[in-house]
């Protein structure tokens, strides 16, 4: 039923061969930095200055202020859901397709659907309403990344399950840092205005330390910068490829490669986040290099690791290449070749014992095989003390 709407809905939006809209995204180090009333706060000055605006989904989490904020805005009625046995209210894709407004604001990016619905998450939704040609407002908290999954999870201790692919932020049109100093941001907690008061306790005591908040803090600022950097970059690449001018600098980042090696192990997923975020900096593609002994047969486990595998390389964009071979590293060198990586990336291998430690190490031969290829250890530092992966 809601396929059949949506569907109606975007063949009559697109009969009127709008542009697609554009995105405005709202980032924050953690809940309760004013993201949601920032947007709605910008949201009311776009009505007033005369365009067509709606709250297509707003979670206000019981903070008046933000509810305040709302104003008279426009509000698209959620709908609802059957999920087990609850019934949950979510955001209305259908209904916004068919008011067509020139704006919507939709709180909570990274958001997950229920089963039933069009799609699986929010950003999905926000696409089709930007391929209507309708401009968005929206909010996310920068644990929400999913190449920052594996570095909130160290710094903080939480692991964050709902993720999005930071190639929506990127894609974004526009991203504004909500900033807000740790101690102010502690302050609104203890006064109530982020959380209920029975949950205050707790919240100080976990996510909420004053070591957490600093470190997501430098993150969020980290990479709204990067977020600058790369565009900029971007930019004058294009402009000088259109002037003719390329200088050395600008024709490396074009054509830089990185080729991260893999396993179907949990670890080889914090080597591809890092691995994703340092082919970011370069503007950069990645490849994921598995190289599996011929007639090798994975375990369950092993089976369940390389599916992870694949899916984290989807979500971010990477390119998973399976090949067999008696010979790493050959192999490697053969495939690093043929891509033109620039780069190779390793995992931390582990000590070496007995006899292997006089030969010479995996690095070493890639040295020795690629040259002109720079060749990185990519630090676990999820290990601490244990011992690393080989």
């Amino acid at each position: 039923m809601h396929e059949r709407a949506h569907d109606e809905a975007t063949t009559a939006t697109a009969g009127e061969h709008r542009e697609r809209g554009r995105l405005k995204v709202f980032l924050g180090m953690a809940a309760g930095v004013g993201k949601t009333y920032r947007m709605l706060q910008e949201g009311r000055a776009e009505r007033d200055s005369g365009r067509d605006v709606v709250i297509g989904y707003l979670e206000p989490h019981g903070r008046t202020e933000t509810v305040d904020q709302a104003g008279e805005l426009e509000v698209v009625p959620r709908r609802k859901v059957r999920y087990r046995d609850l019934e949950v209210e979510e955001m209305d894709l259908p209904a916004i397709l068919r008011r067509a407004p020139d704006l919507a604001l939709i709180d909570e990016l990274a958001h997950t659907n229920p089963p039933g619905v069009e799609h699986e998450k929010r950003y999905q939704d926000v696409r089709d309403v930007l391929d209507a040609g309708i401009d968005v407002f929206s909010t996310i908290n920068v644990q929400h990344l999913e190449s920052l999954n594996d570095s909130v999870c160290e710094l903080t201790g939480v692991r964050v399950r709902e993720t999005m692919p930071d190639s929506v932020l990127n894609d974004a049109d526009e991203v504004v840092l909500i900033d807000l100093t740790p101690e102010a941001l502690l302050d609104r907690l203890r006064n109530g205005k982020i959380y209920p008061n029975e949950r205050i306790d707790s919240a100080l005591n976990n996510f909420f330390r004053i070591e957490n908040l600093n470190a997501l803090r430098e993150v969020a600022l980290r990479q709204v910068a990067e977020e600058v950097e790369s565009k900029r970059l971007v930019r004058e690449v294009v402009g000088r490829r259109e002037d003719r001018m390329i200088d050395t600098a600008a024709t490396q980042a074009v054509g830089e490669r990185l080729l991260a090696l893999v396993k179907p192990t949990p670890r080889s997923q914090r080597l591809v986040r890092r691995a994703w975020r340092s082919a970011q900096r370069l503007a950069a593609d990645l490849d994921l290099l598995y190289v599996r002994r011929p007639g090798q047969k994975l375990t369950d486990e092993e089976q369940q690791q390389l599916k992870a595998i694949r899916r984290l390389a989807s979500v971010l964009g990477a390119h998973l290449i399976v090949e067999e071979g008696d010979d790493l590293v050959k192999t490697v060198q053969e495939v690093a070749e043929e891509k033109g990586s620039t780069y190779v990336l390793i995992g931390t291998p582990s000590p070496r014992t007995g006899l292997n430690r006089f030969r010479p190490s995996m690095a070493t031969r890639l040295i020795e095989g690629l040259p002109g290829v720079d060749i990185r250890v990519v630090a676990d530092r999820a290990l601490r003390g244990e011992e690393a992966e080989a």
